[in-house]
């Protein structure tokens, strides 16, 4: 039953169990010699049975002041669905249109819409373990892998924070690959990136994602949330001198996912609707058998024993009431 107390030393008050042995609970009369008279087992019966329910008081309240609970516990489920990890774009841009401009009346910007959208995405996957992550100039540990999803979109709404300046995708998705660290493979792995831009990515950097994406066998979903008339990650460059990583950091971006040893696919949105339709696509791909394990919490039974002992409290008073008073 994996149970425990809060308080050790309450259980020698369970030495007061004797007690009810020891005494009746009835008035003792003086009766006639009634030896010659059949054994009455009904009244024996009864006699113990209010003696049993006696030390289920004792027992019960002592339980009770001691905190008894049963401890935090796990249990292996099979369901489908995957590990996922949200990563979130927290630069400025994030907090405009998808027009590029500061939303008015009845716009969303880009993060509301991916907030909205990623929680109506959660409430769909009943079996999923998901992670919460952000990244702006550093990255930002927002919610480990869970399958609590009441948690998880408390943390997506958490992200609604103002947003920084810059853009350090390298440093983000170390964060996001860490989640997937000394964790057993148990079902697919995938990470969301939502992002409205990029940056350029160095060589070190490089050598360090290729290594960590082919160890820790993980998917790769880039949601580009394009603003209008800006570069998308298909552009290619009129001028050959601005073909390069500082000028076009989306194309090269997704040219360096493309490169990399582990399933990649790339969501151009330029609309909350478009948006929604890449989400709805990750959610059909993302449907495969998942082994996991539930984490069950600390069960407090106090109050169980207290009704418990509440309960068989009555019937003694019950019981007493009906003793027949001698005249």
């Amino acid at each position: 039953m994996n149970l425990a107390v809060d308080s050790p030393w309450l259980l020698w008050g369970l030495l007061l169990n004797g007690l009810p042995l020891l005494n009746q609970g009835m008035r003792l009369h003086d009766q006639p010699w009634l030896t010659l008279l059949p054994v009455d087992r009904l009244s024996q019966a009864l006699s113990l049975l209010l003696k049993l329910v006696a030390m289920l008081v004792i027992t019960s309240l002592i339980l009770g002041l001691a905190g008894l609970h049963r401890r935090e516990q796990s249990r292996e489920r099979i369901g489908k669905g995957a590990h996922i990890v949200l990563l979130l774009d927290r630069s400025n841009s994030m907090d405009d249109s998808f027009a590029g401009r500061t939303p008015e009346g009845r716009e969303e910007s880009k993060s509301s819409a991916a907030r909205r959208l990623l929680t109506e995405f959660i409430q769909h996957r009943q079996t999923d373990r998901i992670g919460v992550a952000a990244y702006s100039t550093a990255p930002l540990f927002v919610m480990p892998l869970t399958e609590n999803k009441i948690a998880v979109e408390a943390a997506i709404a958490a992200t609604a924070t103002p947003a920084l300046a810059y853009t350090h995708v390298a440093k983000g998705l170390g964060m996001a690959l860490s989640f997937f660290q000394d964790q057993p493979l148990t079902g697919s792995r995938s990470i969301v990136l939502v992002s409205d831009g990029a940056a350029a990515i160095d060589k070190d950097d490089e050598l360090k994602l290729r290594a960590w994406f082919q160890q820790h066998q993980v998917r790769l979903y880039w949601l580009f949330l394009r603003t209008a008339n800006s570069p998308g990650i298909y552009d290619v460059a009129q001028d050959s001198r601005d073909d390069n990583a500082q000028a076009m950091p989306e194309r090269y971006l997704h040219q360096f996912f493309s490169s990399l040893k582990t399933p990649y696919q790339a969501y151009e949105a330029e609309s909350p609707d478009a948006l929604k339709k890449a989400i709805a696509d990750i959610n059909e791909l993302e449907n495969q058998p998942l082994h996991y394990v539930e984490r069950l919490p600390r069960q407090d039974l106090s109050n169980a024993c207290y009704v418990l002992a509440t309960v068989c409290l009555g019937l003694l008073l019950a019981a007493k009431f009906l003793e027949v008073k001698k005249c």
